[in-house]
């Protein structure tokens, strides 16, 4: 049906405006704390936070993250989206807070959970309140704008963090979202109106339970599987637990009257092959910005604010690109804009397989911006596919989906290739480690950080050490990046085989009990 009058709401751009706002204050707050590691772990300016404490700084927030994503999408649908969009930017307001005051590396923790569960609150929200609130026509530029403000915190997160930390303590870079979710939590309640599921049904409890234990308890296996390696019996048994759980999880929704997620979806092209592509994607993508950050500053020897704006190319790309996206797909077609801006993002990956020590360094940049066009061109038509398959008071669902995949999808990428660089790295660095005392040498063998901080202590016979961590840390970057180029690449096999064309009839899931053409037109 031809759409001749526009069904979005009057103040839709201020909404989209606010709701960026939201997002930008969750997406920075992860990409900050990484340049924040290496004070955290000084036990004069910082926590003394030893190696394993400084990772669960980071994964306590990804596993709640992750776990909860789905079950808050589904909530949020039937209990109001403003107001769980207000709540987790209240609980992560609060807990950036204790974060930023937090006397032992427990409490940030702890703190970090917290920050996790507020975000995951607010996360597949903003996205549902896009599609209810932009008629169909423009909700494509709408998330190419959200999609766009996700990549720009990914890589001003660090510049925020490098001129945070050069200039206040290291609490500030959780302090400085405080004020910013005040303004947020105002601007929500003036600007963002409420919507919600008008028939939700039976609340799907064992669904939902089924969904936390399972996400939870595969994340857990990922995290814990990349830290200290995949040989362990506890490790396979949460990744197979979970897996397992989660199946018991899709045949429980297969079955129930009232599901949390309808598993018809994914026979649906025009939803399961974007939703391959986003895990694919953000699998390949977040495993390299975990190793890119530490060749930046280690390798290259950059301070952690010349490191963030080494990433800004990323983030113009996708401040350029991202909100362009829904013209490339009108123009082009929405397989022809993803094969491209997958195309593009493994040849940026490609090319961090043969970056070394030396490489000129505006070159390292141009392959951020080659790497944030093509994530430009992936996210916001692939996001909008998903999203244009349900209707409009199931938004949240879709949201939910798409975040939790980019969100376990992201945790396996940064937890497999970084065992394949722990892996490669321990390899070549052993017949060097050899030479060095037996106290030392575990450190220098651990990790290119441990290599360094052994050199500290040797003094000038420490550069023979950092010279052969170099070496070895190079080597092993080359092997992630490629692997990581390899599943990039297979995202465009899936594009190419399942996802429609421009000119292929739209396939979608109708509401119950009829199908309104208004609220699932593309």
């Amino acid at each position: 049906m031809e759409l001749t009058e526009n069904t979005g709401h009057p103040r839709r751009w201020a909404i989209l405006g606010v709701l960026v706002v939201a997002l930008l204050v969750i997406v920075l707050d992860n990409t900050v704390l990484n340049v924040a590691l290496r004070t955290l772990a000084d036990p004069v300016h910082g926590l003394g936070a030893s190696q394993g404490e400084l990772e669960w700084s980071i994964n306590s927030y990804t596993l709640v993250f992750a776990g909860l994503l789905f079950t808050f999408g589904v909530l949020g649908d039937r209990y109001g989206r403003k107001w769980f969009l207000q709540a987790g930017l209240a609980i992560f307001g609060l807990a950036s807070l204790l974060s930023a005051y937090a006397q032992s590396p427990g409490q940030l923790i702890g703190a970090r959970a917290l920050m996790g569960f507020g975000a995951a609150a607010v996360m597949p929200v903003t996205l549902s309140i896009i599609s209810n609130v932009f008629d169909p026509r423009e909700r494509g530029r709408a998330i190419g704008v959200w999609a766009g403000a996700i990549g720009l915190g990914v890589a001003i997160g660090p510049v925020l963090g490098g001129l945070l930390l050069e200039n206040y303590w290291w609490g500030s870079v959780f302090l400085i979202n405080v004020p910013v979710v005040l303004i947020g939590l105002v601007a929500v309640a003036l600007l963002v109106p409420d919507s919600r599921d008008p028939k939700p049904g039976r609340i799907d409890v064992v669904g939902v339970l089924l969904s936390v234990i399972g996400l939870v308890a595969l994340s857990y296996g990922i995290i814990d599987g990349g830290e200290h390696g995949f040989g362990r019996p506890l490790v396979w048994a949460s990744i197979v637990g979970g897996l397992a759980v989660l199946a018991v999880f899709v045949a429980w929704e297969r079955r129930v009257e009232f599901p949390s997620l309808d598993v018809r979806l994914f026979r649906v092209p025009r939803f399961a092959a974007p939703v391959a592509v986003i895990g694919l994607v953000f699998f390949a993508a977040m495993g390299v910005m975990f190793f890119s950050s530490f060749y930046l500053q280690l390798v290259r020897g950059y301070s952690p604010l010349e490191t963030g704006l080494l990433m800004l190319p990323f983030a113009a790309a996708q401040l350029v690109f991202a909100p362009r996206s829904a013209t490339m797909v009108r123009r082009y077609g929405g397989r022809a804009v993803a094969v491209t801006g997958l195309a593009l993002t493994s040849a940026a990956l490609v090319a961090f397989a043969f970056a070394t020590a030396t490489t000129p360094i505006w070159i390292i940049a141009a392959i951020f911006f080659v790497q944030g066009v093509g994530m430009a061109n992936i996210m916001p038509p692939a996001t909008e596919s998903i999203m244009s398959a349900l209707p409009r008071e199931k938004a949240g669902v879709g949201s939910a989906v798409s975040n939790t995949v980019r969100q376990v999808a992201g945790a396996l990428g940064v937890a497999v290739l970084g065992s394949v660089l722990s892996g490669v790295y321990r390899d070549q660095i052993g017949p060097a480690a050899s030479a060095l005392p037996a106290p030392i040498r575990d450190a220098a063998s651990e990790s290119v950080s441990g290599a360094y901080a052994v050199a500290e202590r040797l003094g000038p016979a420490g550069a023979a050490v950092t010279g052969a961590a170099n070496d070895a840390f190079v080597s092993a970057m080359h092997w992630a990046a490629g692997l990581s180029a390899v599943i990039a690449a297979l995202g465009i096999l899936v594009v190419l085989r399942w996802l429609p064309g421009r000119s292929a009839e739209e396939q979608v899931l109708p509401p119950e009990p009829a199908t309104d053409p208004e609220l699932v037109a593309a």
